[in-house]
């Protein structure tokens, strides 16, 4: 037999670790003296340690490796570390593809005044209205315009707080002119609708989010680009763009500092 000090060494574990495993009844020693405590160990005892080595390195806690060992739904908890791993190697895959393709553009010399993030929006209420604008400009008016009269019919409605709305564009593709358009806002309880206003629960959604600073004649140039992110980084798109002003012409005075995010729900492909 071994005291715990070489066995540690042929075990390649430290002291502590031993200790530890025989506190939890993981690994308790064949032998321990009366007198004076020690601890004492045989080879045969290196397979179970082995074992256990095994499993933490495979990322099992040591609750899960004392269940195994004994003998308890073996089966249903390595399905499940399996299923982690499986998580954890496709989040790893997609992480490198994204940046593989910083790589490539950083080496290409292409402009990264944008930058994709992928984010989770949660659940939310909202008040929505459909309409039909004569131009995007015509916004600037109608949307206000709509937030009053929520306020009227509903003189209890909140907002959520950071404020949360969007425009949606449903003709699918870029139109000058007679654009169909949902304007959505988020608001704490849902509301009386009428007269054009519907207040509904919108799910929560995985999107690639795109930050533009600036006009928003310029905001063709996020949309080509997150776009393309979209398809070089083997995603696909599963709904309508949002369109969320941060800021705007309501609380900025130079256009320069107007922020629009665009979010482009996604899943893998």
């Amino acid at each position: 037999m071994y005291r715990i000090g070489m066995f540690s060494k042929l075990g390649r574990v430290t002291i502590k670790t031993l200790r530890h495993y025989d506190e939890v009844g993981l690994l308790t020693p064949a032998h321990v003296d009366k007198e004076n405590g020690y601890r004492y160990y045989t080879t045969n005892q290196l397979f179970r340690l082995y074992e256990i080595m095994a499993l933490r390195q495979m990322g099992f806690s040591i609750p899960e490796i004392t269940d195994i060992i004994d003998g308890c739904n073996i089966f249903g908890i390595l399905e499940q570390r399996k299923a982690e791993l499986i998580s954890e190697q496709q989040s790893i895959a997609d992480r490198l593809f994204r940046l593989e393709n910083y790589i490539l553009k950083q080496k290409e010399g292409h402009s990264m005044n944008y930058q994709a993030v992928i984010k989770d929006i949660p659940r939310y209420t909202v008040y929505s209205s459909r309409f039909v604008a004569p131009n995007y400009n015509a916004l600037f008016k109608i949307i206000p315009a709509l937030g009053e009269k929520v306020r009227k019919a509903n003189p209890g409605i909140k907002c959520i707080e950071p404020g949360y709305c969007f425009n949606v564009y449903l003709d699918g593709e870029y139109r000058d002119t007679d654009i169909n358009v949902e304007f959505c806002e988020a608001v704490t309880d849902k509301g009386q609708d009428g007269d054009g206003i519907l207040f509904k629960d919108i799910p929560a959604v995985k999107v690639v989010s795109v930050l533009h600073r600036g006009a928003y004649e310029k905001l063709g140039v996020a949309y080509v680009y997150v776009m393309q992110w979209v398809e070089q980084n083997g995603y696909r798109i599963t709904g309508h763009v949002r369109e969320s002003h941060i800021d705007g012409i309501w609380n900025k005075d130079s256009v320069d500092e107007w922020l629009t995010e665009l979010q482009v729900p996604i899943e893998k492909k």
